[in-house]
């Protein structure tokens, strides 16, 4: 299998070209060897990319434990610089297939040193059952109660659900141990993306992710997205914001005119290779 190892914000992905959506399930079953950072090639997920009938591309995104999430922000940036460096783009525009529906990747700077790609993620969602969370109510200032500790956070889906929590000092934070209960808390029946937020001022803010199938990562664009909204559902910033991740910087803008958010971060190749499937059934 060829591969390209591409990274955004420190999210870092295997790439490789897949002639049909229904090919891509043989792959899967090989996700969590070839993202072992100790018995594969390392990374926070598979992602494969082939050509759409509908669409320039599909991509499918599978998570370090073999899970396939619906979207991936860092990963559809890194996506729409593969499908460009290809020439499978119509100018520097892209539309995406992904399970959460339609995407569209625009580049907006590209020379050797640094490649920037803009995506329009769509609109926010932010009914209960459509996150999906169970219970009834607003999602806004919602109570989860884990061992010795009660939380309040709001609920975001941007193509696959979220839960931010706002906090006085992340780094303070027990990441790796918070993250994991909220994740499979009996409120979340596809489980969730759980974002920790200190809101610097009104543009900026730091966030660091727990995520769905993979833990702590250096980066989410979903979870900064979600991070957005959920601070201008609380009053706490205005509608643009960088977001400050252990991995870099994103900059997220919802758009009041049509209800879009919109990502921007950088995509960067750290390297190309071959791996031998065959000999892998063994990892299996």
């Amino acid at each position: 299998m060829d591969f390209v190892k591409m990274q955004g914000a420190g999210n870092d992905f295997i790439i490789t070209w897949i002639e049909s959506w229904e090919e891509a399930d043989h792959l899967q079953t090989y996700a969590q060897w070839l993202c072992h950072r100790n018995f594969g090639i390392g990374a926070d997920g598979l992602i494969t990319i082939g050509p759409d009938p509908e669409m320039d591309v599909f991509m499918r995104i599978f998570n370090a434990d073999g899970s396939e999430p619906e979207m991936c922000g860092n990963g559809i940036r890194c996506v729409a610089r593969y499908a460009y460096q290809l020439g499978m783009t119509h100018g520097k525009r892209l539309s995406v297939h992904t399970l959460a529906g339609p995407r569209y990747p625009e580049i907006i700077l590209e020379d050797e040193r640094f490649f920037q790609v803009k995506v329009d993620m769509g609109e926010p969602v932010l009914e209960r059952a459509h996150i999906p969370m169970d219970g009834e109510g607003p999602v806004v200032g919602v109570q989860v109660n884990i061992p010795q500790q009660s939380l309040m956070g709001t609920a975001v889906s941007m193509g696959n659900p979220h839960f931010v929590v706002f906090v006085d000092d992340v780094n303070q934070i027990p990441v790796s141990e918070w993250g994991p209960l909220l994740e499979r808390h009996a409120f979340f029946p596809a489980r969730t993306n759980v974002e920790f937020v200190q809101v610097l001022d009104e543009g900026e803010m730091i966030m660091r992710v727990w995520e769905r199938g993979a833990g702590i990562t250096l980066a989410c664009g979903t979870g900064a997205c979600a991070s957005l909204v959920a601070c201008v559902l609380n009053h706490r910033c205005g509608r643009t914001a960088v977001v400050h991740l252990l991995g870099g910087d994103l900059h997220i803008h919802w758009n009041e005119e049509d209800n879009h958010v919109y990502m921007s971060g950088p995509a960067e190749e750290v390297f190309s290779g071959q791996v031998d499937l065959d000999g892998m059934s063994r990892f299996k």
